[in-house]
């Protein structure tokens, strides 16, 4: 087999291989962009300063444990929140989230 035809077959393979490699990933979309859900807070947590992911230094942090509804599954979620919030969002109450990949943006109380 000549030079010639041998770089005429891998030239379209390669071309093939590099457009397959840089395509997009098709992955799951699950999370991505903005959601608003109804939640219940199940627990209020506070970690003291010098606990697991604090420093020692700081005044500790404050996190919510919640409860939603995605769809048809129940989900559990738990978010670092600012102290107020923690004072504001009792146990038991319901209150509304809006997630943006995954992240807490708003918390509101539902009345």
């Amino acid at each position: 087999m000549s030079r010639r035809s041998l770089l005429a077959l891998l030239v379209p393979a390669l071309l093939v291989v590099g457009a397959c490699a840089s395509a997009s990933p098709r992955g799951s979309q699950t999370g991505k962009g903005f959601k608003v859900l109804d939640a219940v807070v199940t627990q209020r947590i506070f970690a003291a300063p010098g606990s697991p992911g604090t420093t020692m230094s700081g005044n500790g942090s404050w996190f919510l444990e919640l409860e939603a509804q995605d769809g048809t599954a129940t989900a559990h979620y738990r978010f670092q929140v600012s102290r107020e919030q923690y004072n504001r969002f009792q146990e038991g109450q319901r209150v509304r989230l809006t997630l943006s990949n995954e992240e807490l943006r708003d918390i509101r109380p539902m009345f």
